[in-house]
């Protein structure tokens, strides 16, 4: 079963993404960048779905540090953001995103992305 690291800090977020995904993958939690870079070392998730604005460290560092890390640097990123400004999705990308989904996550588009990811 493929292993999916959700780091989002609303509760509410994070119920919805479990309630949809906990079938198919197995899930791990962190609620802040901080742990989420910490969990993906410990962890070596297949995809990290990574909210943006995030405490303790922001989703963009988060991304960045777990990108400069040549360990985990081939692990998707997929940001997850609220912020659906223009050039938005280009930013997640320089911060080493691999995609890029705005909320509320359409679930359509969501698993496109994990198939495109993870697909068999």
């Amino acid at each position: 079963m493929k292993k999916i690291l959700i780091v989002e800090d609303v509760e509410l977020n994070t119920e919805l993404l479990v309630q949809l995904l906990e079938d198919e993958y197995e899930l791990l939690i962190a609620a802040d960048g901080a742990a989420g870079v910490e969990m993906t070392r410990a962890h070596r998730p297949d995809l990290v779905l990574m909210d943006m604005s995030l405490p303790v460290l922001d989703g963009w560092e988060a991304t960045r540090q777990i990108k400069a890390d040549a360990a985990l640097q081939a692990i998707p990123v997929i940001g997850l953001s609220a912020h659906a400004m223009s050039g938005d999705d280009e930013r997640a990308k320089e911060a080493g995103c691999d995609d890029y989904l705005t909320k509320p996550v359409n679930f359509e588009s969501l698993f496109a992305v994990l198939d495109k990811f993870l697909g068999d």
